[in-house]
């Protein structure tokens, strides 16, 4: 995974944005690829692997995902959002925007930014560790093979992780904006619940599943094709694993929003405020 050029050699074509970039990208398609042969593939020799994983994935991002939903909720939806709400006289509107906001877009992006930086990193140094001590070729010689065993479980652990994290988030976000806007603008308990999925329905909240869903696979396949590709010794891991919080979120970013924009297109009347 990945080339090394020779110090002082000339740049190749390969080597120069944005040719870098295609390249990356292809590589870390065609490691997608290669897990979702894998994954079909006989044989389960990974899923042990796969339960560590996904164990080790609850552990590392559940309390840190409550606290910053929690915050984000209070804070963005809660004051600000609220505020301006209050100052136009439709504070009792604002409890619908909240499901809203955190199932299409904030919540689930705020998921996959606190996944990308507790669990991508890790998968990304745990790999790139394995790479520079030559691990991962002394496994490869002995027969077993590093995607099926490595990459897979924690690619495939994310996948199946990711909505568990993203309702989680997503309650966390709304008790926050709960407690903001009836805490500081006294609006009512009552009107809160009342108006809260007036906006929102199944068709949001299985979107916002398969989007997590998504994001799960991008964050793993990320993570991994940087770990794969480390060069360098111990400062290439840890240029390796500030590249991949940098790559996930950005990735994430972009496939949200053309997630969205082609989710609307599909089902327009989900954007009427009701």
């Amino acid at each position: 995974m990945g080339r090394s050029r020779a110090a002082g050699a000339m740049p190749t074509a390969s080597d120069v944005p944005p040719w870098l970039w295609i390249d990356r990208m292809g590589a870390m398609v065609a490691l997608g690829l290669r897990c979702g042969a894998e994954l079909l593939s006989r044989g389960t020799s990974w899923r042990r692997e796969l339960t560590i994983q996904s164990v080790t994935i609850l552990q590392r991002v559940l309390l840190t995902l409550i606290v910053v939903d929690l915050a984000f909720g209070f804070s963005a939806a809660g004051i600000s959002a609220g505020g301006v709400l209050s100052s136009l006289g439709a504070i009792d509107r604002a409890a619908a925007t909240v499901p809203v906001a955190f199932l299409r877009e904030l919540g689930v992006l705020v998921t996959a930014s606190v996944a990308a930086g507790a669990i991508g990193t890790m998968i990304t140094a745990e790999l790139g560790a394995r790479k520079i001590r030559d691990e991962l070729d002394a496994l490869s010689v002995l027969g077993v093979e590093p995607v099926r065993n490595l990459v897979l479980p924690r690619v495939v652990a994310l996948i199946l992780m990711m909505p568990v994290l993203n309702m989680v988030g997503f309650m966390a976000g709304c008790l926050g904006a709960y407690l903001g806007i009836v805490g500081f603008y006294d609006a009512s308990h009552e009107s809160f619940v009342a108006q809260f999925l007036a906006n929102t329905s199944w068709l949001d909240l299985w979107a916002s599943e398969l989007k997590a869903v998504v994001f799960g696979a991008i964050i793993g396949i990320i993570a991994s094709y940087k770990g794969l590709a480390v060069s360098g010794g111990a400062e290439g891991v840890g240029r390796a694993v500030n590249e991949c919080v940098v790559a996930c979120i950005v990735g994430c970013a972009a496939v949200g929003l053309l997630y969205s924009a082609l989710f609307l297109a599909i089902y327009p009347d989900i954007a009427v405020q009701r």
